[in-house]
C-alpha cells in the first residue's frame, strides 16, 4: 500500500506536477466501540497495533503547541496549467493535495498506518467483504457545507473514472451505498483482501455540489478534465493566488473545521505557502542562495558537494543537514519501454546492467555517497534474498513453468564494475546481445574532421574510412536506444554508460527535453529508456497492479511504465493482496521481488538513507521528526526571532 496521499503534502522535492497516491497495506486495528458483530476502529494498521489509542491527543512528533504564522516559499522546477490533480490531463501545481482531506490520515511516522480524519471510525467483518466508515458530523468544505455520504460515494466514483490510477486502486469497490446519516458502506468484489479498508481511508473527498455544477465559464465542471478554476476543497490550505506557470499561493485555511483533532494537532503551521516555479535548477538554486526561497531539498550528490559553500552557509543563516530517512528504499532504475520489440528479450536488458559500471561511477562523479539497489523492497524485511525457501518456495514452485529458472537456483546480484571488471562485464554483455540475436557488423559513418586534403586522399584511394561497431539483427534493423531525461543534471551520469554501450555496438544517444514534454511522452509511453522511481510502502498491496500488473501496461499514465505483461507476475500481485497474514504477505512479495529481478526489466541505480536539505535559518521544528521525513510543511513553523536575526529580509 502506498503512503503517499499525506507524502504529497509534506513533500518539498521539485516537482513538476502533485503526485498521486502508491499506497500501504493488512489491518491490524484498534477498537473504538462495537457495533453489533462489527467492531468500530478509530486506526488501521497492516504491521502490528496503531501506536496511538482511540484517546490520543496529538502525535508525538509534533509540538501541539507548535505557533501558526509567517510565509515559506519553494522554488520548484518545471511548469503548471492545471489546478486539478485527478487528472491525466495537463500539468498541475505543485502542492494541490495541501487543499484536500481524506477519510483517514496517514502517520509518516508509522509505515502503514491511518488514524481517522474525516471519518470517526471505520468496521468490517471478518471477512473484508464490506467496509462502513462513520463521517464526523463537524467535518465540512471551505464553503461551509457539511461533507456527507454523499460526498463520499460521488468521490470514490468520480476518482475511479477520471484517472487510471484510480481506477485500478478502487476496481475491487464494486458498490458504495450510504447506510446512516453520516455511514457509507462500500461493498467488494471479493473476499480476504485485508487492504482494502485501509486504501478507502485514503480516499480523497470531492464536494458533489460543487462538481456537478456549472463552472465560472458557463460549462459543466469535469474532475477528467483541466482547469483553472481553484476547486472548491475541504484540506488545511485552500488556493490564494497564482499566476499559471510562474507561482501558486496556498493560504492556511484559519477555522480549518480539523485543526484541533489529534491527527492535525500542531500541524499545518505556515499562515502561507509558495511555490515559484523555474525553468531550470541553476536559476531556482541562485534564488535560494540570493534569500528569495527558504528551504531547499538537494537531490544530487555532486551540487550537495560542491554548491554549498555560499557565504549564507558559512555564516550559519543558511543551514544544511543530511536528515536521516527509515523506510523502503525505493527502485530509482533506467526504465526500458519493454512494449518496444528490442527491448523484449530478458538478455537484451540484461546485457544493459552488465554495461552499467556503478562503482566507477559512484567513485568518479558520485562522491562515494550511494548505495546501490539491489532489490524492489531494498532495505526492508520484503526483500529477496538467498534461495527461495519455506512458503516462499511454495508460491514460486505453482508458476516454475512460467518465471527464469535462475529464481530457484542463483540469488540476484547486480554486476559489480570498476575498473577491474567492465571488460569482463562488457564481454558477458556482448554473449547476451549475441545469443538474443543481435550481431556486430561495421558501418562507415561521416568523419567531422576530415577536411579538403583528408576527402582528397579518399578520393585516390589513399584515404581510410571511418567506422564504427553496430548491432544489427537478422532484419539488418540497428539497436538504437535514447536515453530521454528531464533535467540536465544527469549528463553526467548517462554519458559514461552511453560510452560503454556503444563499445557493444550499441546506437545509445541521450536526449533532454524540457519537463513537461517530458510528462507527456512518459503518460504515452513514447520512449525507449526513462530513469523512473517506484516507491514502496512495508505493506505493498493493491498498488502493485498498478506497477507491474497486465491491465495496466497499455493504459496511459499508469505507472507501469516498463509495460509488463507476465501472468506470473500478475498471479503473484494476487496472493500479496489476499494474503491472509503478514507472514503470507511477506513470502508473496519476496516471490515477486525475486520474479521481477530476474526479469531484468530494468537497470538498478541507487539509493540514500537521508534526506538533503538547506534552509534559512527562521524556522524551528519538534525534538522529534517522523521516522519517514523531514515533514517540512507539515510540522515545521516560523520562528519570528530567528527571522528578526536574519535581518534585511535575510539576504546573505
Amino acid at each position: 500500500m502506498s503512503n503517499l496521499v499525506q507524502a504529497v503534502r509534506y513533500s518539498v522535492t521539485a516537482v513538476v506536477s502533485c503526485a498521486l497516491p502508491v499506497v500501504v497495506s493488512a489491518v491490524f486495528a484498534a477498537p473504538v466501540q462495537a457495533q453489533g458483530a462489527e467492531t468500530r476502529h478509530h486506526a488501521l494498521s497492516l504491521i502490528g497495533t496503531p501506536k496511538y489509542g482511540p484517546d490520543f491527543k496529538h502525535f508525538d512528533w509534533v509540538n501541539p503547541d507548535a505557533p501558526k504564522g509567517g510565509t515559506v516559499r519553494i522554488n520548484t522546477v518545471g511548469d503548471f496549467n492545471n489546478l486539478n490533480p485527478f487528472t491525466i490531463k495537463g500539468i498541475a501545481a505543485s502542492g494541490m493535495l495541501l487543499t484536500y482531506d481524506t477519510l483517514m490520515a496517514t502517520s509518516p511516522d508509522n509505515s502503514s498506518t491511518e488514524y481517522g480524519l474525516v471519518a470517526e471510525w471505520v468496521s468490517f467483518p471478518d471477512d473484508y467483504s464490506t467496509a462502513t466508515f462513520g463521517l464526523r458530523p463537524e467535518a465540512k468544505f471551505h464553503d461551509g457545507k457539511p461533507i456527507t455520504p454523499e460526498d463520499v460515494i460521488f468521490s470514490l466514483q468520480t476518482l475511479k473514472k477520471a484517472h487510471p490510477h484510480f481506477g485500478k486502486y478502487y476496481k475491487n469497490v464494486t458498490k458504495a451505498e450510504k447506510t446512516g446519516d453520516h455511514q457509507v458502506t462500500f461493498t467488494f468484489d471479493s473476499k480476504g483482501n485485508r487492504e482494502l479498508p485501509q486504501i478507502l481511508g485514503q480516499l480523497y473527498i470531492l464536494p458533489k455540489h460543487y462538481w456537478q455544477a456549472n463552472g465560472k465559464n458557463g460549462t459543466k465542471r469535469d474532475l477528467a478534465k483541466t482547469t483553472t478554476e481553484p476547486p472548491l476543497t475541504s484540506g488545511p490550505y485552500r488556493v490564494k493566488s497564482f499566476d499559471i506557470g510562474k507561482t501558486i499561493v496556498y493560504e492556511r485555511v484559519a477555522d480549518y473545521w480539523a485543526k484541533d483533532l489529534p491527527v492535525s494537532r500542531g500541524q499545518w503551521n505556515f499562515d502561507a505557502i509558495k511555490y515559484i516555479y523555474f525553468k531550470d535548477r541553476t536559476g531556482a538554486f541562485e534564488e535560494f542562495k540570493n534569500g528569495k526561497a527558504d528551504y531547499w531539498v538537494e537531490n544530487t550528490s555532486q551540487a550537495w558537494a560542491t554548491q554549498f559553500g555560499f557565504p549564507a552557509v558559512k555564516s550559519g543563516k543558511v543551514k544544511k543537514e543530511e536528515i536521516a530517512t527509515k523506510r523502503v528504499a525505493p527502485m530509482q532504475a533506467f526504465v526500458f519501454n519493454t512494449r518496444r520489440e528490442k527491448f523484449k528479450d530478458h538478455r537484451v536488458r540484461q546485457a544493459f546492467n552488465y554495461a552499467f559500471d556503478f562503482e566507477s561511477l559512484n567513485k568518479n562523479i558520485l562522491y562515494n555517497q550511494y548505495i546501490r539497489v539491489g532489490s524492489y523492497f531494498d532495505n526492508s524485511e520484503l526483500k529477496a534474498s538467498g534461495l527461495p525457501e519455506g512458503r516462499e518456495l511454495e508460491l514460486l514452485s505453482e508458476i516454475k513453468d512460467e518465471v527464469p529458472p535462475e529464481v530457484f537456483t542463483t540469488e540476484f546480484k547486480n554486476p559489480v564494475g570498476g575498473a577491474q571488471n567492465m571488460r569482463e562485464n562488457l564481454r558477458s554483455a556482448s554473449n547476451l546481445l549475441k545469443e538474443a540475436g543481435w550481431s556486430v557488423t561495421d558501418k562507415v559513418v561521416a568523419d567531422p574532421n576530415c577536411g579538403f586534403f583528408c576527402k582528397a586522399l579518399k578520393l585516390v584511394g589513399l584515404g581510410s574510412e571511418k567506422k564504427e561497431r553496430v548491432l544489427r539483427n537478422k532484419a539488418g534493423e540497428e539497436l538504437a536506444a535514447e536515453f530521454m531525461i528531464a533535467s540536465p543534471a544527469f549528463e553526467r551520469i548517462i554519458l559514461p554508460y552511453v560510452a560503454d554501450l556503444k563499445k557493444l555496438g550499441v546506437k545509445a544517444s541521450l536526449r533532454v527535453v524540457d519537463p513537461t514534454q517530458y510528462e507527456q511522452r512518459q503518460r504515452s509511453y513514447d520512449f525507449d529508456i526513462i530513469v523512473d522511481t517506484f516507491s514502496q510502502s512495508e505493506s505493498p498491496g493493491n498498488e502493485q497492479r498498478d506497477f507491474w500488473g497486465s491491465a495496466s501496461a497499455d493504459v496511459p499514465g499508469s505507472r507501469n511504465t516498463i509495460g509488463i505483461k507476465n501472468p506470473a507476475v500478475d498471479k503473484l500481485i494476487d496472493k500479496i493482496v489476499f494474503s491472509k497474514d503478514r507472514a503470507e504477505l511477506v513470502a508473496a512479495t519476496r516471490a515477486l521481488d525475486r520474479v521481477l529481478l530476474w526479469n531484468h526489466y530494468v537497470v538498478p541505480q541507487w539509493h540514500y538513507p537521508f534526506e538533503r536539505v538547506a534552509y534559512w535559518n527562521k524556522f524551528d521544528r519538534p525534538e522529534k521528526l517522523p521516522k519517514q521525513t523531514p515533514a517540512f510543511l507539515q510540522v515545521w513553523w516560523l520562528d519570528p526571532e530567528k527571522q528578526k536575526a536574519l535581518g534585511g529580509g535575510h539576504q546573505p
